[in-house]
């Protein structure tokens, strides 16, 4: 009785760790900076300096800098998951979508990447893209995280504003 016991709390003091979310993960929200991989980098001045200019909202700064570091380390998923987002937040979605997908390649587990390429396609109608990425982040979370409800939210949201589904393209 007493093993079972000290097994249930083990167990609830695990599912209690997973839940709490890790600092690198981001707030979440479109207004927030994007969420990192869990891979940790030496630190790069022109990285660092990238991640400043996005949280100031210096989209245009950012992407000179983000480029400049993916062109010097093609394998940092995290840069090219902030490239994408500075971009799609300077008003190109369309331009974002491969840069996402190129830290998805690098990462395919990256669940700031998969939130936020699923809302680069919502920016673009495509709300089934949307739902794949949503979909793989229902996989890749052992519970919802906050990656799964802020697209869940943005896709209904969608849904609920456009009355129906828009097909892709348009």
């Amino acid at each position: 009785m007493a093993t079972r016991a000290v097994f249930l709390g083990i167990l609830l003091l695990v599912v209690i760790g997973l839940s709490v979310p890790s600092p690198a993960a981001g707030a979440g929200g479109d207004d927030a900076p994007p969420r990192t991989g869990s891979a940790a980098r030496p630190e790069d001045a022109e990285y660092a300096a990238a991640v400043t200019a996005i949280k100031s909202a210096d989209f245009t700064g950012a992407i000179r800098r983000l480029e400049g570091v993916v062109a010097r380390d093609g394998t940092n998923a995290d840069a090219y998951n902030w490239l994408a987002y500075a971009i799609r937040q300077n008003g190109d979605p369309g331009r974002s979508i491969p840069l996402y997908q190129k830290a998805l390649a690098l990462d395919p587990k990256h669940r700031g990447a998969h939130e936020y390429i699923g809302e680069a396609y919502l920016a673009l109608g495509n709300v089934a893209k949307a739902r794949e990425h949503l979909a793989r982040l229902n996989s890749l979370c052992f519970f919802p995280c906050s990656e799964y409800r802020d697209l869940k939210k943005a896709v209904e949201a969608y849904e609920k504003r456009d009355g129906k589904i828009k097909p892709a393209g348009r």
